[in-house]
């Protein structure tokens, strides 16, 4: 699938857009509005954008905030690959995408810091403008390959990554895998981890690309720490097939975090509770975790390891 990019120079105009929109958000949201921040390549002034506001509304309830803000034109995408955003855009005399979130989230302080970064480096904002022509110089990065966002915006992936990590963003947080660098760590996880232990190929790269199942990246700041494969069953019900922390990282509560993140988001989406499957190694972990030996119940009675140790948690 081919999607059109239009980049344009730098609008003087854009940061009056944004002061309309936000007095429109501001009246949609009420009391449940917290702030509201301009954020994305439109609000540093002087780099080259796609011509859509990017604004950050930050709420006390996200599904409270959905039919007000549809109501006021606005129309609700979802979380695109982020757990726990409510995502909007809106088509008309401005060109909005709208990222909610619930005070606290870590992507909040990720754009602010971006964005600040940009605004105060002007060589790195430069380094970012050309970076985009670039991109667009190479027909493959209009490109959508086996992903909701085409090849031009998991190309900047690295950069950002990098900007962020000159900027001391350091919160933890859980993304869909998305680029090329998240997926290439969804598979070492799973190879160093699971798969190469066992002398055997994943034979699992098929739920990669599938409606039932979602991988996860666990990120400290800028790092790339842990990895989760989950699948979503009947009965508003889910599993964790495979979860990971780099040795690096353990014994530190990382692994706790990260399991408290996916818990919160499955909470969210109305999942009732969370089911796996342990190695007696990991056990401990788990019944830490508020986990207690619980039958694992799988739909598609999939063969288990007779050593593991069935474990879950009800969550809502």
């Amino acid at each position: 699938m081919k999607k059109n990019i239009d980049i344009t120079t730098y609008d003087p105009n854009w940061p009056d857009a944004f002061d309309k929109e936000e007095t429109l958000i501001r009246q949609a949201l009420g009391n449940n509005c917290l702030e509201i921040h301009h954020v994305g390549s439109t609000s540093v002034p002087g780099l080259s954008a796609k011509p859509k506001i990017d604004i950050i509304a930050v709420v006390k309830n996200g599904k409270e905030s959905i039919e007000p803000l549809e109501k006021s034109g606005f129309i609700y995408k979802g979380e695109w690959n982020i757990p726990c955003q409510f995502g909007f855009v809106k088509r008309a005399e401005n060109k909005v995408n709208l990222h909610l979130f619930e005070e606290g989230h870590p992507e909040i302080d990720l754009n602010l810091k971006f964005r600040d970064y940009l605004r105060t480096h002007p060589q790195d904002r430069d380094d970012y403008a050309r970076l985009k022509q670039e991109l667009l110089q190479d027909e493959s990065s209009y490109l959508k390959e086996n992903s909701r966002f085409a090849n031009y915006t998991l190309r900047k992936g690295d950069f950002i990554r990098g900007v962020l990590e000159k900027s001391g963003f350091d919160k933890m947080r859980i993304l869909k895998c998305s680029d090329n660098t998240e997926w290439a760590a969804a598979q070492h996880f799973r190879k160093i981890y699971f798969f190469a232990p066992n002398g055997i190929d994943d034979p699992y790269t098929w739920t990669f690309d599938h409606p039932d199942h979602t991988h996860l990246i666990f990120y400290h700041g800028t790092k790339i720490i842990g990895y989760t494969h989950l699948q979503f069953w009947m009965d508003q019900r889910a599993a964790i097939r495979i979860i990971a922390i780099t040795e690096a990282k353990r014994n530190q509560n990382a692994g706790s975090r990260f399991l408290a993140l996916i818990e919160a988001w499955l909470k969210k989406l109305d999942i009732k509770s969370i089911h796996a499957e342990s190695r007696q190694s990991s056990l401990t972990f788990y019944l830490k975790n508020g986990y207690t030996e619980m039958p694992f119940d799988d739909p598609e009675s999939h063969d288990s390891d007779p050593n593991d140790v069935p474990v879950g948690k009800i969550i809502h």
